[in-house]
């Protein structure tokens, strides 16, 4: 007997071709029932354009038989041609705001993605490319436009039309009216069937052009050095793939909503040949009057508008379905509070440490990690790459209140992730975060940062002006505190150098400053804050030794009955601290002060006597 081993999945095997996700008519309910009101007047408006449509027919009826009776038309030509002006007003107003609601569904779903992607978890940044998000902020937001001004409303208006018009073809002829039915419902049948691929292939042009996006986002942003690398021509050549992928869907896009218009235009023409020729034998035979079959003619034009209006209505509703598939994506993620409803919020208690790490452990999700090039070299070392990564094991310290606290260590020994945790980026996989004495769990976001100052190891910096970036912490900061601020960290000489002071540009990603104008830059928008804790990553590892003397005197003069929590590679930095933590593969394996760590740690030791520090 032999016994089988599953087979292990090859890495290299392509998943199964997912549709992506998937939204229905009613996904799309929300947008438009947000302008309730405005939909109600357009389609009270559509009524009384379809009633002043279905009048018409009646009326030449009318002028018919009393043209062959030769009697006095009277007033019914000038009511006929009142109709059609009053259809017309009606026809202009409704379009009008359409096109206004149109704009504000945009506007709306706009709104609302924005409000969840700046709310969703840190850890959602880290598999998402910011041009795709862009893209479906952008792009797929405006196909919901479609909706509303390509035939949805219209098309609900037209279906009292084509219910007036079936009825009175009903009353002149029921027999030629079954005839036409057979017709338009073969094409309504045909319409059907392509609208799910119409959908499909409107959702993947949109994946397509949020590829693109990213693409040209990520060349952008990394221009220089790309020009460094003498890349432009094969970044060029990428990002034109992406764009030949969106040309290649929305081609597909157009073929199947091509397919609508020929299937409308044949169902008039078959319906309207079907009339005249069973119509004229109906006549012939003194079933109808010639009068009945021009009145019958009318009302098959009027429905057969609507009928138009109905397939445009599918092309444009599918194809905003595909959008709005990408676009529920996301707003139905859990934002980063959402979980936090539950949690009972609690005031900090007065402790000895304002920070304390009790055996905590931490696990990057594997999305968080994993990219492509990491899973191929992983199954290529036998280890499996989608499974999750303990960065943090088992650490425990406690930054006493008050006082200066480093974490050094080897690249990776995690750091950073300290720093990422106390700022709930992430929560612990295992163990407590406390500030003064409470589980960081048990407090709300927005007070726990507030007590907290957090400067990033790449100190970004936002475009727009120098006050725009220092006010980002404290919208309220007078330009006296942005300048004290500012100088206290050594800018000054950028407030001189410029006529326009605070409201000097920086650039995109602060690139009119030098790396350490930009790293002091985010250093004072932190300190303007003045929060009772500072965590600073790498904050002084763009500057030369005259500057970082000078910081290093601001932040001492910030950090006086604060707590500081340092990140540092170079030992100079932090030797004076009151506590020094060695993390060394996510595990603590010193703690102590500088003197005590050269005796007691070896890693310690040799960092310090690779710095020259021993």
């Amino acid at each position: 007997m032999s016994t089988s081993t599953p087979a292990r999945r090859s890495p290299f095997r392509r998943p199964a071709k997912d549709d992506g996700p998937r939204a229905r008519f009613s996904d799309l309910l929300p947008y438009l029932l947000e302008h309730r009101r405005t939909l109600i007047l357009v389609v009270v408006l559509s009524l009384a354009g379809a009633a002043a449509s279905l009048a018409q027919p009646a009326l030449v009826s009318q002028v018919i038989g009393l043209v062959q009776h030769g009697r006095p038309l009277g007033g019914i030509v000038w009511a006929i041609v009142a109709l059609v002006v009053v259809y017309g007003a009606l026809n202009g107003v409704q379009h009008y705001l359409l096109q206004r609601t149109g704009t504000s569904v945009v506007l709306s779903a706009r709104q609302r993605l924005v409000r969840r992607i700046l709310r969703l978890p840190i850890a959602e940044f880290d598999t998402r490319r910011t041009g795709d998000l862009v893209s479906r902020v952008g792009s797929d937001t405006t196909m919901l436009y479609a909706v509303l001004t390509q035939g949805l409303v219209d098309a609900i208006g037209g279906a009292f039309v084509f219910l007036g018009a079936l009825i009175g073809m009903l009353v002149i002829d029921p027999v030629l009216l079954a005839f036409t039915v057979l017709v338009i419902a073969a094409s309504v049948l045909v319409v059907g069937a392509l609208s799910t691929r119409i959908r499909r292939a409107s959702r993947d042009q949109q994946q397509k052009v949020g590829d693109l996006a990213a693409s040209v986002e990520r060349a952008i942003g990394a221009i220089r050095t790309v020009r460094a690398s003498n890349a432009g021509d094969r970044e060029i050549a990428s990002i034109e793939g992406h764009a030949r992928g969106a040309w290649n869907a929305g081609v597909r896009v157009a073929r199947a909503s091509a397919l609508v218009v020929p299937v409308a235009g044949i169902a008039m023409q078959a319906s309207f040949l079907v009339v005249l020729g069973v119509g004229g034998f109906r006549v012939a035979s003194g079933a109808i009057t010639i009068a009945d079959l021009v009145a019958f003619i009318l009302f098959l034009f009027l429905m057969i508008m609507p009928l138009g209006q109905a397939f445009g209505a599918v092309t444009s509703v599918s194809q905003a379905l595909g959008a709005l598939g990408r676009i529920e994506e996301i707003t139905a993620l859990p934002g980063e509070t959402d979980a936090d409803a539950t949690v009972r919020t609690e005031r900090p208690v007065a402790t000895d440490a304002a920070i304390s790490f009790e055996h905590v452990t931490f696990r990057y999700p594997a999305r968080a990690f994993a990219t492509e090039s990491e899973k191929l070299l992983a199954a290529e070392l036998g280890v499996d790459a989608e499974s999750e990564r303990t960065v943090l094991h088992d650490v425990s310290f406690a930054a006493a209140r008050g006082t200066r606290t480093a974490l050094v260590g080897p690249s990776g020994a995690g750091k950073s992730t300290v720093l990422a945790l106390i700022e709930r980026f992430y929560d612990p996989t295992e163990g407590v975060i406390r500030l003064g004495g409470v589980d960081i769990r048990a407090l709300d976001r927005t007070a726990l940062r507030a007590q907290i100052g957090y400067v990033e190891q790449d100190a970004p910096v936002l475009a727009g002006t120098l006050a725009d970036n220092l006010r980002l912490v404290k919208a309220d900061a007078t330009d006296e505190e942005c300048v004290e601020v500012l100088r206290a960290v050594n800018l000054g000489d950028v407030l001189d150098r410029s006529e326009l002071g605070l409201s000097a540009p920086v650039g995109e990603n602060g690139i009119m400053l030098s790396g350490g104008e930009r790293q002091r830059l985010a250093i004072a928008r932190t300190l303007l804050a003045a929060p009772p804790v500072l965590l600073l990553d790498e904050s002084t590892s763009s500057l030369d030794g005259l500057n970082e003397q000078l910081l290093r005197e601001a932040i001492d003069a910030v950090a006086e009955d604060r707590t500081l929590i340092v990140v540092a590679h170079r030992l100079s930095t932090v030797v004076d601290s009151d506590t020094i933590v060695v993390l060394d593969q996510g595990r603590v394996v010193g703690v102590g002060t500088h003197s005590e760590l050269v005796r007691s740690t070896p890693l310690y030791r040799e960092l310090a006597r690779h710095q020259l520090l021993v």
